[in-house]
């Protein structure tokens, strides 16, 4: 089992920055890929942003050149969020995502959820 926990959520001015941050916990080896994804009010959820366990990166159109995702460790259980140039439509309910996590020999590929982190760009 793995439990997600990101932190960092918050209320910023427009152009404003936040960084998230994500952790898995458990018997992890490495983990495939982490990804952010936002819901905003009456909205479909949305991919952010991902990394591989080789260190590729993807992003929404969107957050392209004003968000970075990043690693905290090798083996890609924590991950951060940079998010510059914040906008009101970037308001959000943000979670983490892991898929494909490793221990050791084993390997799960279930897909884990984290709890969320609300993200307002108001002034």
């Amino acid at each position: 089992q793995v439990q997600l926990v990101e932190s960092g959520g918050g209320l910023v001015q427009p152009g404003g920055s936040l960084r998230l941050s994500c952790e898995a916990s458990g018997s992890i080896s490495s983990i495939n890929a982490m990804a952010w994804y936002r819901q905003a009010p009456g909205k479909q959820r949305e991919l952010v942003a991902v990394i591989t366990s080789g260190g590729s990166t993807k992003y929404a159109d969107s957050v392209k050149g004003r968000f970075t995702i990043s690693r905290g460790n090798a083996k890609n259980s924590v991950v951060y969020l940079r998010m510059n140039s914040l906008k009101p439509e970037d308001t959000a309910v943000y979670s983490c995502n892991a898929r494909g996590v490793h221990y050791g020999l084993g390997y799960d590929d279930n897909v884990y959820w984290g709890q969320g982190t609300q993200v307002t760009v108001s002034s």
